[in-house]
Protein backbone atom coordinates (compact mmCIF):
# COMPACT_ATOMS: atom_id res chain seq x y z
CA UNK A 1 0.00 0.00 0.00
CA UNK A 2 1.98 2.80 -1.33
CA UNK A 3 -0.60 5.90 -0.95
CA UNK A 4 -3.80 6.79 -2.70
CA UNK A 5 -1.84 9.32 -5.49
CA UNK A 6 0.62 9.24 -7.78
CA UNK A 7 2.33 11.82 -9.60
CA UNK A 8 -0.18 14.55 -8.04
CA UNK A 9 -3.65 12.36 -8.85
CA UNK A 10 -5.36 9.78 -7.83
CA UNK A 11 -4.66 6.74 -8.34
CA UNK A 12 -7.11 4.52 -10.39
CA UNK A 13 -9.22 1.74 -8.69
CA UNK A 14 -8.77 2.92 -4.93
CA UNK A 15 -11.11 0.80 -3.70
CA UNK A 16 -13.66 -2.09 -5.14
CA UNK A 17 -17.41 -1.91 -4.69
CA UNK A 18 -19.06 -4.44 -2.39
CA UNK A 19 -19.87 -7.82 -4.34
CA UNK A 20 -23.41 -8.05 -3.11
CA UNK A 21 -26.33 -5.83 -5.03
CA UNK A 22 -29.15 -6.47 -2.66
CA UNK A 23 -29.54 -3.56 -0.09
CA UNK A 24 -30.66 -5.12 2.68
CA UNK A 25 -27.32 -7.56 3.25
CA UNK A 26 -25.49 -4.26 2.89
CA UNK A 27 -26.62 -2.96 6.32
CA UNK A 28 -25.68 -6.01 7.86
CA UNK A 29 -22.65 -5.70 10.22
CA UNK A 30 -23.15 -9.23 11.43
CA UNK A 31 -19.67 -10.46 12.88
CA UNK A 32 -17.99 -7.30 12.45
CA UNK A 33 -16.76 -5.38 15.59
CA UNK A 34 -17.70 -1.88 16.74
CA UNK A 35 -16.37 0.71 19.18
CA UNK A 36 -18.88 3.59 20.26
CA UNK A 37 -17.26 6.24 22.47
CA UNK A 38 -19.55 8.57 24.65
CA UNK A 39 -21.54 5.32 24.70
CA UNK A 40 -23.41 5.66 28.24
CA UNK A 41 -26.50 7.60 27.30
CA UNK A 42 -28.08 9.43 24.45
CA UNK A 43 -27.03 9.47 20.51
CA UNK A 44 -24.07 7.38 21.10
CA UNK A 45 -26.00 4.55 23.01
CA UNK A 46 -28.72 4.86 20.74
CA UNK A 47 -26.30 3.93 17.78
CA UNK A 48 -24.27 1.29 20.00
CA UNK A 49 -28.05 -0.42 20.72
CA UNK A 50 -28.43 0.03 16.15
CA UNK A 51 -25.33 -1.42 15.51
CA UNK A 52 -26.13 -4.35 17.95
CA UNK A 53 -29.83 -5.11 16.07
CA UNK A 54 -27.52 -5.04 12.74
CA UNK A 55 -25.30 -8.12 13.83
CA UNK A 56 -22.67 -5.79 15.59
CA UNK A 57 -20.61 -6.81 18.60
CA UNK A 58 -19.99 -3.59 19.95
CA UNK A 59 -17.74 -1.80 22.68
CA UNK A 60 -19.35 1.25 24.73
CA UNK A 61 -17.17 3.95 25.98
CA UNK A 62 -18.40 5.71 28.53
CA UNK A 63 -16.23 8.55 30.46
CA UNK A 64 -18.03 9.13 34.36
CA UNK A 65 -21.72 7.42 33.08
CA UNK A 66 -21.36 4.10 34.78
CA UNK A 67 -24.36 2.94 34.15
CA UNK A 68 -22.68 2.39 30.81
CA UNK A 69 -21.90 -1.21 32.58
CA UNK A 70 -25.62 -2.35 32.68
CA UNK A 71 -26.49 -1.16 28.97
CA UNK A 72 -23.91 -3.09 28.13
CA UNK A 73 -25.46 -6.67 29.72
CA UNK A 74 -29.19 -5.29 28.33
CA UNK A 75 -27.25 -4.94 24.74
CA UNK A 76 -25.69 -8.59 25.10
CA UNK A 77 -28.42 -10.28 26.08
CA UNK A 78 -31.34 -8.45 23.89
CA UNK A 79 -29.29 -9.00 20.72
CA UNK A 80 -27.12 -12.20 21.37
CA UNK A 81 -24.13 -10.16 20.83
CA UNK A 82 -20.89 -8.95 22.32
CA UNK A 83 -21.12 -6.54 24.04
CA UNK A 84 -18.94 -4.83 26.84
CA UNK A 85 -18.16 -1.13 28.22
CA UNK A 86 -14.72 0.50 29.58
CA UNK A 87 -14.04 4.05 31.23
CA UNK A 88 -11.86 5.78 28.10
CA UNK A 89 -10.74 9.64 29.01
CA UNK A 90 -10.66 10.29 24.93
CA UNK A 91 -8.81 13.62 25.64
CA UNK A 92 -5.79 11.29 26.19
CA UNK A 93 -3.50 9.98 23.16
CA UNK A 94 -2.25 7.27 24.85
CA UNK A 95 -4.97 5.93 26.56
CA UNK A 96 -7.06 5.76 23.39
CA UNK A 97 -4.42 3.77 21.63
CA UNK A 98 -4.36 1.81 24.67
CA UNK A 99 -8.08 1.01 24.59
CA UNK A 100 -8.40 0.27 21.38
CA UNK A 101 -5.92 -2.15 20.86
CA UNK A 102 -6.62 -4.08 24.02
CA UNK A 103 -10.08 -4.10 23.21
CA UNK A 104 -10.03 -5.05 19.29
CA UNK A 105 -7.57 -7.81 20.16
CA UNK A 106 -10.59 -9.03 23.26
CA UNK A 107 -13.18 -8.59 20.11
CA UNK A 108 -12.08 -11.65 18.02
CA UNK A 109 -9.18 -9.22 17.10
CA UNK A 110 -10.53 -7.24 14.37
CA UNK A 111 -12.42 -3.83 13.96
CA UNK A 112 -14.54 -3.07 11.34
CA UNK A 113 -16.43 0.55 12.80
CA UNK A 114 -15.63 3.38 15.13
CA UNK A 115 -18.06 6.10 15.91
CA UNK A 116 -15.90 8.66 17.68
CA UNK A 117 -19.16 10.19 19.49
CA UNK A 118 -17.71 12.16 22.59
CA UNK A 119 -18.81 15.27 23.29
CA UNK A 120 -19.07 18.36 25.86
CA UNK A 121 -21.04 21.53 25.05
CA UNK A 122 -20.05 24.96 25.75
CA UNK A 123 -21.86 26.65 28.99
CA UNK A 124 -20.33 29.83 29.83
CA UNK A 125 -22.25 32.42 26.80
CA UNK A 126 -19.89 34.94 25.43
CA UNK A 127 -16.14 34.09 24.14
CA UNK A 128 -15.38 36.87 25.84
CA UNK A 129 -16.12 35.82 29.40
CA UNK A 130 -16.09 32.36 29.82
CA UNK A 131 -12.92 30.65 30.89
CA UNK A 132 -10.02 29.58 28.44
CA UNK A 133 -10.16 26.25 31.15
CA UNK A 134 -13.78 25.77 30.08
CA UNK A 135 -12.36 26.45 25.83
CA UNK A 136 -9.52 24.09 26.57
CA UNK A 137 -11.71 21.29 28.00
CA UNK A 138 -14.67 21.79 25.30
CA UNK A 139 -11.91 21.11 22.60
CA UNK A 140 -9.82 18.39 23.88
CA UNK A 141 -13.01 16.37 24.25
CA UNK A 142 -14.71 17.26 20.99
CA UNK A 143 -12.24 17.68 18.81
CA UNK A 144 -8.61 16.46 19.76
CA UNK A 145 -10.67 13.35 21.24
CA UNK A 146 -11.58 12.76 17.58
CA UNK A 147 -8.68 12.74 16.49
CA UNK A 148 -7.03 10.41 18.32
CA UNK A 149 -9.96 7.79 18.31
CA UNK A 150 -8.95 8.34 14.21
CA UNK A 151 -5.60 7.68 15.05
CA UNK A 152 -5.94 4.81 17.01
CA UNK A 153 -8.35 2.82 14.94
CA UNK A 154 -6.20 4.45 11.25
CA UNK A 155 -3.80 2.56 11.89
CA UNK A 156 -5.61 -1.02 12.75
CA UNK A 157 -7.49 -0.07 9.57
CA UNK A 158 -4.30 0.48 7.87
CA UNK A 159 -2.88 -2.54 8.90
CA UNK A 160 -6.07 -4.93 7.98
CA UNK A 161 -5.96 -3.25 4.54
CA UNK A 162 -2.60 -4.02 3.88
CA UNK A 163 -2.55 -7.61 5.25
CA UNK A 164 -5.83 -8.51 5.43
CA UNK A 165 -5.82 -10.50 8.53
CA UNK A 166 -6.83 -9.45 12.13
CA UNK A 167 -4.26 -9.43 15.43
CA UNK A 168 -4.34 -13.11 15.80
CA UNK A 169 -3.23 -13.59 11.94
CA UNK A 170 -6.36 -15.04 10.51
CA UNK A 171 -7.83 -13.46 7.39
CA UNK A 172 -10.80 -11.43 7.34
CA UNK A 173 -14.19 -12.65 6.77
CA UNK A 174 -16.86 -10.46 5.31
CA UNK A 175 -14.40 -7.43 4.91
CA UNK A 176 -13.69 -4.36 2.96
CA UNK A 177 -12.82 -1.52 5.20
CA UNK A 178 -12.75 0.03 7.71
CA UNK A 179 -15.36 3.08 8.94
CA UNK A 180 -14.65 5.69 11.18
CA UNK A 181 -17.85 8.30 11.72
CA UNK A 182 -17.94 11.02 13.93
CA UNK A 183 -20.83 12.75 15.42
CA UNK A 184 -20.06 16.33 14.44
CA UNK A 185 -23.16 19.02 15.00
CA UNK A 186 -25.81 21.14 12.54
CA UNK A 187 -23.67 23.73 14.84
CA UNK A 188 -20.51 22.96 12.47
CA UNK A 189 -22.40 24.37 9.80
CA UNK A 190 -24.27 27.72 11.14
CA UNK A 191 -23.99 30.17 14.13
CA UNK A 192 -26.78 29.03 16.39
CA UNK A 193 -29.10 31.81 18.21
CA UNK A 194 -29.95 32.81 21.23
CA UNK A 195 -27.44 30.82 23.01
CA UNK A 196 -23.50 31.77 22.37
CA UNK A 197 -21.40 29.04 21.54
CA UNK A 198 -18.10 29.88 19.58
CA UNK A 199 -15.98 27.16 20.88
CA UNK A 200 -18.34 24.10 20.48
CA UNK A 201 -19.20 25.62 16.91
CA UNK A 202 -15.48 26.04 16.13
CA UNK A 203 -14.60 22.32 17.86
CA UNK A 204 -17.78 20.42 15.21
CA UNK A 205 -16.56 22.72 12.03
CA UNK A 206 -13.16 21.73 13.23
CA UNK A 207 -14.21 17.98 13.23
CA UNK A 208 -16.30 18.16 9.92
CA UNK A 209 -13.34 19.06 7.94
CA UNK A 210 -10.62 16.81 9.80
CA UNK A 211 -13.15 13.80 8.82
CA UNK A 212 -12.82 15.08 5.03
CA UNK A 213 -9.20 15.20 5.35
CA UNK A 214 -8.72 12.23 6.76
CA UNK A 215 -11.11 10.75 3.74
CA UNK A 216 -9.04 11.27 1.58
CA UNK A 217 -5.60 10.09 3.22
CA UNK A 218 -7.42 6.77 4.14
CA UNK A 219 -9.16 6.37 1.24
CA UNK A 220 -7.55 2.82 0.50
CA UNK A 221 -8.33 1.43 3.79
CA UNK A 222 -11.06 3.41 5.48
CA UNK A 223 -14.17 5.93 4.36
CA UNK A 224 -14.35 9.07 7.11
CA UNK A 225 -17.64 10.38 7.07
CA UNK A 226 -19.64 12.85 10.00
CA UNK A 227 -23.08 12.79 11.53
CA UNK A 228 -24.70 16.28 12.06
CA UNK A 229 -27.32 16.19 14.45
CA UNK A 230 -30.01 18.83 15.74
CA UNK A 231 -31.03 19.77 18.29
CA UNK A 232 -31.65 16.55 20.34
CA UNK A 233 -33.50 15.52 23.07
CA UNK A 234 -30.58 13.88 25.54
CA UNK A 235 -28.40 14.65 28.55
CA UNK A 236 -26.23 16.86 27.49
CA UNK A 237 -28.91 20.04 26.64
CA UNK A 238 -30.69 19.41 30.20
CA UNK A 239 -29.09 22.65 31.35
CA UNK A 240 -31.00 24.53 28.82
CA UNK A 241 -33.32 26.45 30.02
CA UNK A 242 -37.20 25.56 28.58
CA UNK A 243 -37.37 29.44 27.41
CA UNK A 244 -34.64 28.80 25.31
CA UNK A 245 -35.64 24.81 24.02
CA UNK A 246 -39.14 26.68 22.70
CA UNK A 247 -37.21 29.73 20.96
CA UNK A 248 -35.16 26.26 19.16
CA UNK A 249 -38.50 25.32 18.16
CA UNK A 250 -39.39 28.30 16.87
CA UNK A 251 -36.84 27.69 14.36
CA UNK A 252 -37.18 24.33 13.56
CA UNK A 253 -39.23 23.26 10.37
CA UNK A 254 -40.37 19.97 12.17
CA UNK A 255 -41.29 21.68 15.13
CA UNK A 256 -39.90 19.59 17.99
CA UNK A 257 -36.41 18.20 19.10
CA UNK A 258 -34.95 15.03 17.68
CA UNK A 259 -34.70 11.57 19.44
CA UNK A 260 -31.47 9.60 19.85
CA UNK A 261 -33.59 6.62 18.06
CA UNK A 262 -34.04 8.78 14.91
CA UNK A 263 -30.17 9.08 14.45
CA UNK A 264 -29.28 5.52 14.14
CA UNK A 265 -30.39 5.07 10.62
CA UNK A 266 -27.89 7.37 9.47
CA UNK A 267 -25.22 6.14 11.43
CA UNK A 268 -25.95 2.83 10.22
CA UNK A 269 -25.87 3.77 6.92
CA UNK A 270 -22.39 5.08 7.15
CA UNK A 271 -21.10 2.16 9.26
CA UNK A 272 -22.40 -0.47 6.74
CA UNK A 273 -21.18 -1.17 3.38
CA UNK A 274 -24.74 0.37 2.07
CA UNK A 275 -22.86 3.62 1.95
CA UNK A 276 -19.90 1.72 0.02
CA UNK A 277 -19.63 5.03 -1.96
CA UNK A 278 -19.92 7.56 0.17
CA UNK A 279 -16.55 9.07 2.26
CA UNK A 280 -16.12 12.79 3.36
CA UNK A 281 -19.40 13.18 3.96
CA UNK A 282 -21.47 14.73 6.21
CA UNK A 283 -24.98 13.94 6.86
CA UNK A 284 -27.19 16.84 8.77
CA UNK A 285 -29.82 15.33 10.60
CA UNK A 286 -31.35 18.98 12.51
CA UNK A 287 -35.59 18.36 11.35
CA UNK A 288 -34.52 21.25 9.08
CA UNK A 289 -33.38 23.84 10.68
CA UNK A 290 -30.36 24.89 8.61
CA UNK A 291 -32.66 25.48 5.49
CA UNK A 292 -34.85 28.15 5.86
Amino acid sequence: MTGPLKNGVFKHNNTVAPKTERVLPLFSLKGKTAIVSGAGAGIGLAVAQGFAEAGANVVLWYHSNKKALDRAAEIEKTYGVKCKAYQVDVTDDAAVKKAVNEQVREFNGRLDVFVANSGIPWTQGPAIDGEVAHYRKVVATDLDGTFYCARAAGEIWRRQGKEGTDMNGKKLENYSYGSFVATASMSGHIVNIPQLQAAYNAAKAGVIHLCRSLAVEWVQFARVNTVSPGYMATEISDFVPPETKSIWKDKIPMGREGEAHELKGAFLFLASDASSYATGTDIIVDGGYVLP
